[in-house]
């Protein structure tokens, strides 16, 4: 049996992800904060899930569940899921709440992947996947720490893509537009091309079994975000301060 672990498991992406594994008969890890949504989102296939209470900004936790999990059956995927967003796009930031996005969107991943590789190295195989986000492509107005940490994964991700061939671990980045989670439901803004989590969910597991490096969707947005990723930043910040794709309220 194959094992999978996915921080930020128990809602949204990771949830879709964990209940796809499952259905496919995956040993499957998952950690969060709230053992509730847990208990309220997973019913079925209770036998081959496990729960860890932790906080992914807390290192030594994260690498004990991991550990924990892992001990029994192995590890052949982690999912670098957990992560948080800004619930009201502010012209000011909330330097408190994005010190906070730094510990769980860019440190989370860094600690998930330390423990990961204490077991894919010595066995000599596995897959890292990092979820990071479109948003990662441009410095977005109104949510700077989320676009900074999620550029951040991108390239963490991709060095380590380099770095860790010889070990014969994969590593993948997952990049996607908007889709239906609480992270997006405080959203008061247009969100192109939404998409539903399950929907979301097969999309990144088909990515994540052809290990390819970089998966960003839907294809059309990522290739426009892609477009203007290139663009002259001078035109960059003429468009983007443009009252239609400027969401950041004036406080």
């Amino acid at each position: 049996m194959r094992a999978v672990f996915i921080t930020g498991g128990t809602t949204g992406i990771g949830m879709e992800l964990a209940k796809n594994y499952l259905s496919q008969g995956w040993k499957v890890g998952v950690c969060g904060r709230d053992r509730q949504k847990f208990e309220e989102n997973f019913t079925a296939h209770r036998d081959n899930i496990s729960f860890y209470n932790v906080d992914v900004s807390e290192r030594n936790d994260l690498k004990a569940a991991i550990a924990d999990f892992s001990n029994s059956i192995g590890l052949d995927l982690l999912i670098a899921n957990a992560g948080i967003g800004y619930k009201f796009k502010t012209k000011i930031p909330d330097f408190e709440y994005s010190y906070k996005m730094v510990h769980i969107n860019l440190l989370g991943v860094m600690y998930a992947f330390e423990a990961a590789l204490d077991v894919m190295i010595p066995s000599g195989k596995g897959q890292l996947v990092a979820i990071s986000s479109i948003a990662g492509y441009n410095g977005l107005p109104g949510v700077s720490a989320y676009s900074a940490t999620k550029a951040a994964v991108q390239k963490y991700a991709e060095s380590l893509h380099l770095d860790l061939k010889q070990f014969n671990i994969a590593v993948t980045t997952i990049c996607p537009g908007f889709v239906e989670t609480p992270l997006t439901d405080t959203n008061r803004h247009s969100m192109p091309f939404i998409m539903k989590a399950p929907r979301a969910a097969e999309l990144i597991v088909r990515a994540i079994k052809k290990k390819k490096m970089i998966y960003a969707f839907p294809f059309i947005f990522a290739a426009i975000v892609r477009l203007i990723s290139m663009l002259p930043r001078t035109w960059y910040r003429f468009i983007m301060t443009r009252k239609t794709f400027n969401y950041s309220s004036k406080e």
